[in-house]
Parts: C-alpha cells; structure tokens; sequence
C-alpha cells in the first residue's frame, strides 16, 4: 500500500533548514545504525544549495556520521560535471569538498555522456554493484531526496514523457520542456523502493504545484510525477516552508 504522506510546515529561512538538517541527520543516522551506512540519492536546485550550506557548517557538521555515506544523484542535466548546471557539480562545491567527502563515496551520473541511454544504463549497473541487488529485483536505497517543479515534475521525470512510464529500468533518460532537455534520472520504481523519501520545497512559486500534488482535484492532478511519489509501505516525507504550503486546505 502506497504510504500516506507525512506533510510538515514550518516557518521558512532558518526554521524550515534546521527542519531539513534535522531530519536529514536523523534519517542517515537510522540507516546507519541498521546497516552500517546510509545511501543517499541527491538531488539539485536552489533548496538543496541552501541545505548543503547549513549541513557544512560547524553547528551540523558534527551531528552525522559523513565517512558512513555513499552518495548518489537522483537525476542530472545532460552537461559536463564543471558546468553550472551540474548538479554534482553543485554537490561537489557546496556539499563534498567542505566536508572533504571521499571520493570513493560518491557516484556520478555522467551528465556529459554522447549517448544518455548507454550513461543510464552505467549508472544503473553501479547502483545494483553498490547495493548488491541484481536484475530484475528493485534494491531499497536508504533515502532519496527530491524537489519539485512548478509543473509537478521531480528528478528529472517530467508530465507527458516517455521516463514516467518506464516500468524495467531503475535508470533512464529524461526530456525537459526547457532548459537543458537532456537528462539522466532515477525511475519511480526506485524511488517507491526508498526506506525514506524527502521531498524539500520551499517559496511562493511552489504553492500551486504542492496543492496539486498534495489535494488532487482531478485526474491529471492525480498523475503528475511528484504525485506518483508513493513508496510502498516506507516513509514519505513533504517538508514544506509556509510559503510552499498557502494554497493547502488544511
């Protein structure tokens, strides 16, 4: 059965990233003493930036266990790891150097890749290697990390395209609308197999998509991609600043 979500709301700046650490330095924590390490998929975007910031400093830098991580992407932008739109290249400056994170510890898709089909298929290989989970089983990352666009997308699976429906592949590639089209990102399937999934959104221009998403009205509502974000029977979690939460009925 899908899990019913777990919506929390808090004032935004300081109060809603206190939130996001807290639960981040929790969550990881679990995996770890469960299983002796927590792989964690990233994502991108402002609101992660803000997070990685605020876990680097020396208030939260002490309060997780980082040499017990390993380090995944839940999608990435078809552009080499240097360039301002990476979001590894973003994880790397504003997450992994400050920490001085290994970097056997942390797996990239390669945004770069001539052929985003074969890069998918890689990454798709290593996330089976690293959690010792052959096909056709599905492996349970220990957390999962997204956002949310104003149109409903998350990762990089977007309204009416072909990675929504992809059903055998943990890995595939995705088209965006706009921006930089081409994308790698992570399947519904393996992100309704996490033990925790974190959805991080923040500011006004998110209302109307978290209303859409979080109280569907209609059909189309009830088949955007965030709101296909259901894991069976393992936690979903909606961290919403006041902003972001407006337009709920509560």
């Amino acid at each position: 059965m899908p899990s019913f979500p777990d919506i929390r709301v808090c004032p935004s700046g300081p109060d809603w990233l206190a939130q996001a650490c807290g639960l981040f330095r929790d969550i990881s924590t679990q995996a770890i003493l469960a299983r002796g390490r927590c792989v964690i998929a990233l994502s991108g975007g402002s609101t992660p930036k803000a997070l990685y910031q605020v876990l680097t400093s020396a208030e939260w830098k002490p309060q997780c266990q980082w040499e017990h991580m390993i380090f995944l992407f839940g999608d990435e932008r078809g552009v080499p790891p240097d360039h301002p739109d990476s979001n590894y290249g973003l994880a790397q400056t504003a997450l992994f150097h400050p920490l001085g994170i290994k970097s056997s510890q942390v797996h990239r898709m390669k945004g770069e890749s001539a052929d985003l089909g074969q890069a998918a298929r890689e990454y798709e290989r290593t996330i089976r290697l690293l959690t010792n989970c052959p096909a056709p089983a599905i492996p349970a990352l220990d957390l999962v990390l997204l956002g949310l666009g104003e149109d409903g997308h998350t990762a990089s699976l977007f309204p009416g395209t072909a990675a929504l429906s992809e059903q055998n592949q943990l890995v595939t590639v995705g088209q965006s609308p706009k921006g930089i089209a081409g994308r790698i990102t992570l399947s519904l399937g393996v992100i309704n197999r996490a033990t925790v999934v974190l959805f991080l959104v923040t500011g006004a221009g998110k209302a109307q998509a978290v209303r859409a998403v979080l109280q569907p009205q209609t059909q189309a509502e009830r088949s955007l991609p965030a709101a296909r974000v259901q894991p069976a029977g393992n936690r979903l979690i909606w961290l919403l600043d006041d902003p972001a939460a407006a337009a709920l009925t509560r």
